[in-house]
Order: structure tokens, then C-alpha cells, then sequence
């Protein structure tokens, strides 16, 4: 822990770590070889493993789907979860991995959604939608409104992380009040990204703006990662807010 210390400042810490109450992380990239997550099952296994110790039960894994990068589908995303869900079970490991994906708001995804080609989770049609860090997409709006007139329930992954938005909160006010739901990322509150992304997240959290929480997990790494978020205040104050996560156990 000295050197996540060292990377992200002493001060971030609180006295008592706060006990981890979520049980459902829903948005991960544990399926090997397919994004920038896993590269390698016996990967996989090791970062689940280092989950489930921090008390974590059930993934909804989320592997990228982009357009010039990552052509990911159900074809292709089910059957990998499924094997990796029996290596777990082959090693006795107590969780479950449930396939979904992260869907980048761009031409293709019109595409998959006029097919009903989403991979949803929940009794809400959960649907996990990312844009570029650096611009929103021209037609952003529409496309809430569009899985929202299809049925599905969006939830913006990691909204701190998007720089397009810094110079004006009002911008994550406006789109949270148009049916959006809010995805924080656990790594932002100890500052992983950057100190803005941690400001940004902290201030969702006191302006009760965040409806599920992340681990947004890519490799072994990152779970050292979320020991250290949990020892920041504000993941003590994260705690007390009406976090979804479990309702999908």
C-alpha cells in the first residue's frame, strides 16, 4: 500500500476503512483477449480472485464494443463468459460472471440498437454506454432518448472521467435529469486517473448524483486499486447514498 500512498497522497486516506457493502460489480473487463482488458483466463481468475476477497460475489462484465476498435457481440461475448464461469467452477471459486458489454455511443451503436442486439442485464434493461473522454458525441441526447423509447434503462460509465464536462457542472445535472443513470468508477476516488476525475467524483457523491459504482477492472493490478478507494473518505461517504449495485444479485 506505500507506494498506492506514494501515488495517490496519504491525505486521501480516513482512519478506518470503511467495509466494502457492494456485493454486484457491473462493469468489469474479465473476458480475455476480446478489449483492453484480460489478456489470459488464468488472468481473469486472478483478478476475480482479488475481487472476491474484497467481498465482491456476482460480475457483470462489460467488454468494449467500438466500432473501429472492439466488434464485440452477444456471438462472441456469451460463449467466453461461459467458459470462463466454468474455470471458476473448476477452481472453486465462489462467484459468477454474467455477460454484457460497454457500448461507445458512436454509428455502430445506432446499428446494434435498431437490432435489439444489446446485451442488457437487470429487470430494468440495464445498458452500460461510454462516449470519447474528450467530446460528446452531436446526437448524445438522442440517444438517451432512444434506449430509453426502446425500453432499456443507459447508465453512463464513469462520468468523471470526461473532460468535455469539467468547465460546467450543469452539463452532468442536465443529463442525469434526462433518465441517465450515473456509473462511478471506485479507482476516480483515490485520484487513479487524475486529480480533476477525483474532484468531478467527489462531487457527484455529495450532490447524491451516482447510481451504481464500478470497478472498471482491466488488470490484476487495478485490484490493489480499489483497496486503496477504500480507504477514502469519500468512499465512506459513497456508502451512505441509495448505490443500486446489489439490487442486481
Amino acid at each position: 500500500m506505500g507506494f498506492l500512498s506514494g501515488l495517490f497522497g496519504k491525505k486521501n486516506n480516513i482512519h478506518e476503512p470503511v467495509e466494502n457493502p457492494f456485493m454486484v460489480d457491473m462493469h468489469s473487463h474479465l473476458l480475455p483477449g476480446i478489449d483492453d482488458g484480460s489478456e489470459s483466463f488464468d488472468e481473469s481468475v486472478e483478478m476475480i480472485s482479488g475481487l472476491v476477497a474484497l467481498g465482491y460475489k456476482k460480475f457483470i462484465t462489460t467488454p468494449h464494443v467500438m466500432q473501429d476498435f472492439y466488434k464485440n457481440s452477444p456471438e462472441n461475448i456469451i460463449p467466453l463468459c461461459e467458459k470462463l464461469n466454468a474455470v471458476l467452477k473448476e477452481k472453486n471459486i465462489d462467484a459468477t460472471v454474467h455477460p454484457s458489454a460497454e457500448y461507445m455511443l458512436d454509428e455502430n451503436f445506432e446499428k446494434i440498437l435498431e437490432e435489439g442486439n444489446l446485451l442488457s442485464f437487470g429487470p430494468k434493461k440495464y445498458v452500460v454506454v461510454e462516449t470519447s473522454y474528450l467530446s460528446a458525441p452531436p446526437n448524445f441526447n438522442e440517444y438517451i432518448f432512444n434506449l430509453n423509447i426502446a425500453g432499456y434503462s443507459p447508465i453512463l460509465a464513469h462520468p468523471e472521467r470526461y473532460t468535455y464536462m469539467y468547465d460546467d457542472f450543469d452539463k452532468y445535472k442536465k443529463l442525469f435529469d434526462r433518465n441517465l443513470c450515473f456509473q462511478l468508477n471506485l479507482a476516480s476516488l483515490g485520484g487513479y486517473y487524475s486529480k480533476e476525475a477525483k474532484k468531478i467524483a467527489e462531487r457527484l457523491i455529495k450532490e447524491n448524483m451516482v447510481n451504481f459504482v464500478g470497478t472498471d477492472i482491466h488488470h490484476t493490478r487495478h485490484v490493489g486499486v480499489m483497496k486503496f478507494a477504500q480507504e477514502s473518505q469519500a468512499f465512506a461517504e459513497l456508502t451512505k447514498l441509495n448505490i443500486l449495485n446489489n439490487s442486481l444479485l
